[in-house]
């Protein structure tokens, strides 16, 4: 098992990571990765890049040091109907979405809110993943994210981040095998990120690769092992 791409990447825009967009291609370059995407938090996220910086990603060139980059965002759910804050301009730029639920952002629901909001976010043609869809603290029905998943050709993240110790969401691991063994039940595509708010730990996903040999996942259903991911991407 080895990645080609990373949608899930930080820079120092995000206001809480560390690395410059130069330096991520460097640690995408040094674990092996073919493809980076930049994903920064979109604007509700407190402390993020201004509007303006979205706006202005036409500037960053498709290959940059034998990596190719691509346009992305991590976009906020705002509401249980599955609303982004990310305007119509900026969807516009962008090569993909990753849509998530952050407590600074979203009210925790209730399990039918929570679904519902992720659910419905899957219906904006530019999210391609939704991400770590893990946290205890966001209860979601998981069968009901996988059909949904399925239907609407939406990728589910498996979050390296979320399977670290030192993780700050709930229950990432137990979440995750009910999430892989549905998703390998139904023949779902999950979508691997390291959710990277550092150089080196772009394309790192160590953790991601334990679970999936444990609960011996199929690597056909794992984007970030097929040749043909950037067809999804640009479907």
């Amino acid at each position: 098992m080895k990645a080609i791409i990373d949608l899930h990447t930080h820079t120092i825009s995000s206001g809480h990571a560390f690395s410059t967009l130069k330096e991520n291609v460097e640690g995408a370059k040094e674990n092996g990765l073919k493809i980076m995407g930049l994903s920064d938090h979109a604007v509700t996220m407190p402390g993020t890049a201004h509007p303006f910086y979205f706006h202005n990603m036409k500037v960053i060139k498709e290959e940059i040091d034998g990596i190719r980059v691509l346009k992305g965002i991590e976009a906020n759910i705002i509401d249980y109907d599955g609303n982004l804050d990310v305007e119509d301009e900026v969807v516009e730029i962008l090569d993909y979405m990753i849509a998530s639920v952050h407590g600074p952002c979203i009210k925790a629901g209730n399990i039918e809110e929570n679904t519902r909001a992720m659910v419905k976010a899957m219906d904006n043609p530019k999210v391609k993943v939704i991400g770590h869809p893990d946290d205890s603290r966001f209860p979601v029905d998981y069968e009901k994210l996988v059909l949904a998943a399925k239907e609407k050709n939406v990728a589910l993240e498996m979050n390296n981040s979320s399977l670290s110790p030192k993780s700050f969401r709930m229950n990432g691991l137990e979440n995750y095998k009910i999430i892989l063994k549905l998703c390998k039940e139904h023949e779902v595509k999950i979508m691997l990120g390291s959710d990277a708010h550092i150089y080196y730990d772009v394309g790192r996903f160590d953790n991601c690769y334990k679970l999936l040999k444990e609960m011996d996942f199929p690597e056909e259903l794992v984007w970030n092992f097929r040749e043909d991911v950037l067809d999804y991407i640009f479907s």
